[in-house]
């Protein structure tokens, strides 16, 4: 049975990737960095014994989902697992980033997702048990001011996949969805962000392993959705009962003063 991660070169997307494989899953690996990928499949062959292909490219390109679903289909026809994780965000303020970027990183945080569902589900719809894990983040559960955009783009992948998972009950395929939150990723990096906003997410920060356990064990379990983490539960579960406005102020608090 084969399980297909997007975004697999670093961070959560390998580690998922690795999690995968050590239950028993050969991969089939994107993201744009071949180098990266090549090191993953070598070190999944050699550590769990497990076939790996791997496809370097730009995922947010025009037609990255329909190829990726011919790729995948051209390699299995026992397609069990996909993961939806290739994903970033832009940190600063909605107007003065470059619109070009935003809807670059929306295109790769939504519109990606549905249109990999979509082309595979025929496929995953074959299997005896077929499994869907969409990665949002703890900032769909909230607006969160200088990540505007990425999180409302989180908050669509959590509604998606619920609605997703209620049309599938009764087939054959589960779907989670994985809302992780600081995590030591280059997430910050391909953000924009500075050192001292950095530091700040470092000391409550998961490690990917630590993610990628949790998430696996909530995706073979079928549940709904799943935050790693007590401080990450905690802090989502005070966003559903406070006021938007103290969320909204606490959010801007933490990412707008180093700005």
């Amino acid at each position: 049975m084969y399980a297909l991660v997007t975004g697999a070169s670093r961070g959560i997307g390998r580690a998922l990737a690795l999690a995968l494989a050590r239950r028993g899953y050969d991969l089939l690996l994107l993201a744009r960095s071949e180098d990266q990928l090549r090191a993953l499949s070598l070190e999944i062959s050699a550590k769990y014994q497990h076939q790996s292909h791997l496809l370097a490219l730009d995922l947010a390109a025009p037609g990255a989902a329909e190829a990726v679903a011919a790729w995948a289909l051209a390699h299995t026809k026992e397609l069990a697992v996909l993961v939806n994780n290739a994903g970033y965000g832009l940190w600063g303020r909605f107007e003065q980033l470059p619109l070009a970027e935003q809807q670059n990183m929306l295109q790769l945080n939504m519109l990606l997702p549905v249109a990999l569902t979509h082309a595979l589900l025929p496929a995953l719809r074959q299997q005896p048990r077929a499994y869907v894990l969409n990665v949002a983040s703890t900032a769909a559960y909230q607006a969160v001011p200088s990540l505007a955009l990425y999180a409302a783009s989180k908050a669509f992948v959590v509604s998606f996949s619920r609605g997703l998972r209620y049309e599938l009950k009764g087939t054959p395929v589960s779907v989670t969805c994985l809302s992780p939150g600081a995590t030591d990723t280059a997430f910050a990096d391909r953000a924009g962000m500075g050192a001292e906003l950095q530091k700040t997410a470092a000391k409550v920060s998961m490690t990917p392993a630590a993610v990628a356990r949790v998430a696996t064990n909530a995706l073979f379990a079928g549940r709904a959705e799943v935050i790693p983490g007590v401080l990450n539960k905690v802090t989502v579960g005070l966003t559903a009962v406070a006021p938007k406005k103290l969320t909204e102020k606490i959010a801007a608090g933490i990412y707008e003063k180093y700005l």
